[in-house]
Formats: C-alpha cells, sequence, structure tokens
C-alpha cells in the first residue's frame, strides 16, 4: 500500500478468527480496549485496528500500510499481494543481514545472512517473507523452513556461555555484533561470490565497517535503517528470529525452565527461579551477563 491510499482501511473478518487476532496483536505489542459494538479496539504506536461485532474491521493510522500489506492479508484475510508487486524493490542479487536477541536476557545472540539471485527475490515475497517483527513465532519457523530450502545463508549463533565469554573481551555490545555481521558477510561471500551487501544499520556505520577491515574483506555495503523492508534482509531477519527462539526455547529445556523473551518482570522471576536451584553459575549458561537484569535477580547493584 502506498500512501495514496484511503486513510482507512476496511475489511470483513470471519469471527472465528477473533482469538488469532487477540493473541496475534498481543504479541504485536497493541494495547486493548472494548468500546460499545466492538469485539476489541486495538491500539499501538502508528496503528489502530477496529473490530466491530458484525465482522467489519477498520484500520487506521500512519503505519497502517505494514501493518495490513505483512500481517492483515497473509495472515488473517488469506491474501499476499503488495499495491504495486516488487516495484521499487532492489532486485540486484545481494546479501541481507539482520540479528535477533541482543535485547533479550535469556537465550542467544543471532546473525543471519541471506543471499538472493535477481530472479530469486520475487520467490521470497511468494513464499511470505516479510519483517519477523511482524511475524507469529509459529510462522517464522515455517517461512525460515522454506528460505534455508531453497536460498544460500548461514547464522551465527552465540549461546550466553560464549556470549559472555566473548563480551568479556570486546567490552561493547555493537563491537560484538560487528564482529557477527563480518563473520556472516565473510561465509556468504564464499558460498556465493556476491560482494554487494545489506544490513539493518544497529549502530554507528563504522562498527561494521572496521570489523570487515579487520577481516580485510571489500564489499559493497549499505547500512540504513529499517533495513528489514529489502526483502533480503527480511529473510535474514526471520533465520535469525528462528535461530534466536530455536535456541532459547533449548535452553529452556537443557534447564528445566521456560524462558521469558525480553527483559521483563516474567524475566526477573524466572531468573530468581534459576539462580535459586542452580546457583550463578547455571543462571549465567542462559543470560547475558552485562544486562542490568542479572543485578535486579540478584539484588544488587553492579560496580
Amino acid at each position: 500500500m502506498s500512501d495514496t491510499q484511503p486513510n482507512t482501511f476496511v475489511a470483513n473478518v470471519d469471527l472465528k478468527l477473533k482469538d488469532k487476532l487477540l493473541k496475534d496483536l498481543k504479541d504485536q505489542g497493541f494495547e486493548f480496549t472494548t468500546p460499545p459494538y466492538t469485539i476489541f479496539s486495538a491500539q499501538k504506536k502508528g496503528v489502530t485496528c477496529i473490530f466491530y461485532q458484525s465482522g467489519k474491521m477498520v484500520v487506521q493510522g500512519k503505519d497502517r500500510a505494514a501493518f495490513i500489506e505483512f500481517y492483515l492479508e497473509p495472515e488473517i484475510l488469506g491474501t499476499f499481494k503488495f499495491t504495486n508487486p516488487l516495484i521499487g524493490v532492489d532486485l540486484s542479487p545481494h546479501i541481507g543481514i539482520d540479528e535477533s536477541g541482543k535485547g533479550d536476557f535469556f537465550g542467544p545472540l543471532c546473525v543471519a545472512g541471506v543471499y538472493a539471485s535477481e530472479k530469486d527475490i520475487g520467490e521470497l515475497q511468494s513464499i511470505g517473507v516479510r519483517d519477523s517483527k511482524l511475524i507469529t513465532d509459529i510462522n517464522i519457523h515455517k517461512i525460515a523452513d522454506k528460505i534455508k530450502n531453497k536460498f544460500l545463508y548461514h547464522i551465527v549463533k552465540i549461546n550466553p556461555s560464549k556470549y559472555n565469554e566473548i563480551y568479556a573481551n570486546f567490552k561493547n555490545l555493537n563491537r560484538l555484533l560487528g564482529w557477527g555481521h563480518a563473520t556472516t558477510i565473510e561465509q556468504l561471500i564464499e558460498k556465493s561470490n556476491c560482494r554487494k551487501v545489506v544490513i539493518d544499520q544497529f549502530a554507528d556505520e563504522s562498527v561494521v565497517i572496521t570489523a570487515l577491515k579487520r577481516k580485510k574483506i571489500d564489499v559493497d555495503l549499505t547500512q540504513r535503517h529499517r533495513a528489514e523492508e529489502d526483502l533480503v534482509v527480511a529473510a535474514a531477519s526471520i533465520l535469525a528470529r528462528h535461530a534466536f527462539l530455536d535456541g532459547l526455547d533449548q535452553l529452556g529445556k537443557d534447564i528445566g525452565i521456560v524462558l521469558p523473551k525480553g527483559a521483563s518482570a516474567a524475566t526477573i522471576a524466572a531468573g530468581k527461579k534459576i539462580f535459586s536451584k542452580y546457583g550463578i553459575d547455571g543462571l549465567l549458561r542462559v543470560c547475558k551477563q552485562h544486562f542490568k537484569t542479572l543485578d535486579q535477580i540478584l539484588g544488587k547493584e553492579r560496580q
């Protein structure tokens, strides 16, 4: 959808999907109210979604286009088509890179890369690739499998025990991420012989450039915010998220406790439970040590 579309989008939705909508929108960070004649009114920054008892859904807000195109159409209305398919999309062969897990106390840090040729970029759209933040966890796994079956990719997954060891040397998360991006780029260049790279910018541009120079890697590098709008970067974001979710789940199974995403009150509660059962060594096997969340769990101020 482009900015020339109406400010209000209206569609009819099967009432049987209300539970899925409630769960999905909650996972996406929406807050809910129940005005008269509605099943719910869901709001977050940039998007308001009102679901009426009649089955009519109204979507408004400056970010409505992404919500409609990347969530409502493919997962609720049963269609997946951009208003102008592939217009404005970079169709040149390139590598896309993104990460997942840097804001999560528990679980690994994952950096993923995908290479797509010109003829394959349209295929990414057809299998449902879009920004991983707009996809439910269940669908992340399904789409990730499709990407892995069809495209060259590389994933760097750093579990907490190794993460804490490496972080002690880097003393800086962005430098660690720079190393992860450079390593992923290096591996995909070897697999694809492509040197055009697009990444989702997470820090000053010099961070990744410096990491690439250390490895003596020469690339045509583009760094930009919201790079997940690029289909190849979006594919990388899905693989990174998939690797993070799998890693988080496995660590939880290993320790016998469900590990929450993020760094919330639920995270602190789980951390205290792990600490009481396994001590600090057990906790550090599943968490990122430099997070202030650790101090809240241990009940102390970091020196």
